[in-house]
């Protein structure tokens, strides 16, 4: 039996989109390897009632791994990852602007 816990609607992000191709040329300058779509993912509810009320695409960029056992009571979240994670965010704004012109 399962039993809904909640209202939220599926987001995925077109790999086509400027958003998807601006983070992906991020994640190859920052980590020096270019990103696999997956369309794997964490349960965030509001993405796709802002992508609905706003009429955008949303981008989620993960930076974390699956030893991180998130949401576990030892979740972790490495120092490297971090730092990565603000120069991705960085080079991402770098990107997008640059897919703009």
């Amino acid at each position: 039996m399962v039993t809904p816990h909640h209202g939220g609607e599926p987001a995925v992000t077109p790999i086509d989109s400027l958003a998807y191709k601006a983070a992906e040329n991020a994640y190859e300058e920052g980590w020096g390897k270019k990103p696999i779509p997956t369309r794997d993912g964490g349960s965030i509810p509001i993405v796709a009632l802002f992508e609905k009320e706003l009429g955008l695409n949303s981008i989620l960029l993960g930076l974390g791994l699956d030893s991180d056992a998130i949401h576990s009571p030892n979740e972790s979240f490495g120092v490297n990852n971090y730092l990565k994670g603000i120069e991705t965010i960085i080079l991402f704004h770098k990107h997008f602007a640059l897919l703009n012109k």
